[in-house]
């Protein structure tokens, strides 16, 4: 098996979740900055990232992806904005050879129409969420069939410079995954807030009651995954009868807060299809 390090990769963009991916591996020192080239269309990003990350930084896509194609252990890397997939399979038209290794972390776009558009079948569809910008995120993936048990490896240094990587079986989890993972922390997010202004409500300062909120959701969260309970049993350890617990969970429930937190994965999951045709 081909040592990880000598991976060669090309960045088709590079906004915030590719440059995530960029300082993890060179963090991990699971690649050499030479060996990592990026494209960007603004000057000023370009100049940002190779003074932040000691890599090369192009403003063709073409030119990106073509000095690592054909080359051994090379990897491209979309992380364009799905508005703009279009324009950069055209850039690429031809660029590629048909043994390269492509990963896309473009919401919605399919894995057949890449690989029918790049001329590689060794495509590979992922779906990163936002703390993996701190290396504490969660990226399901899949692949074709054409990429190889090395190739999968390299896969998995990669998304792991972002936190934890999860492989799923199908194409259609993806989709599930981005409703469920990617989009993700907008619920938890909005709990937060939710929780926070409560907090204001009942007379805390806005710094005080959101620190309360993220540490009981930080610790709630530690918990659950070092006890291994389901959360229901979680949930009823700390509700007492005619308890604040329990008067809580009434007006939740009472406000059907499970049925709209599913209603909200669904639709995600629903847009997510959408944007794959």
């Amino acid at each position: 098996m081909e040592n990880t390090a000598e991976m060669k990769l090309s960045f088709i963009g590079c906004g915030v979740m590719a440059e995530s991916i960029i300082a993890g591996l060179l963090g991990n020192g699971v690649v050499d900055a030479d060996h990592i080239i990026a494209s960007h269309p603004r000057e000023i990003r370009r100049a940002e990232l190779a003074s932040r990350h000691g890599i090369s930084v192009v403003s063709s896509n073409a030119e990106a992806a073509g000095l690592v194609a054909g080359q051994d252990n090379s990897v491209i890397v979309l992380c364009v904005k799905p508005q703009r997939l279009k324009k950069v399979l055209a850039d690429l038209d031809g660029v590629l050879h048909p043994n390269d290794l492509v990963i896309s972390i473009i919401a919605g776009a399919r894995i057949e129409q890449l690989a029918e558009a790049l001329g590689t079948a060794k495509v590979v569809r992922a779906m990163p969420n936002t703390p993996a910008q701190i290396g504490a995120g969660i990226t399901a993936w899949t692949c074709t069939e054409a990429v190889g048990t090395d190739d999968r490896t390299n896969v998995r240094q990669i998304l792991n410079a972002l936190g934890k990587e999860l492989f799923v079986e199908t194409e259609n989890m993806i989709d599930m995954a981005t409703s469920l993972s990617a989009t993700g922390p907008t619920y938890i997010f909005m709990v937060m807030e939710a929780l926070t202004d409560a907090g204001v409500h009942l007379g805390f300062s806005r710094d005080t009651a959101k620190e309360l909120v993220q540490e009981t959701m930080l610790g709630s969260v530690k918990f659950a995954m070092e006890s291994h309970k389901h959360p229901a049993e979680l949930r009823n350890m700390v509700t007492s009868p005619g308890g604040t617990s329990a008067e809580a969970i009434y007006q939740m429930e009472k406000g059907t807060l499970r049925t709209v937190l599913s209603k909200a994965v669904y639709a995600a999951y629903k847009r997510a299809v959408e944007l794959g045709k």
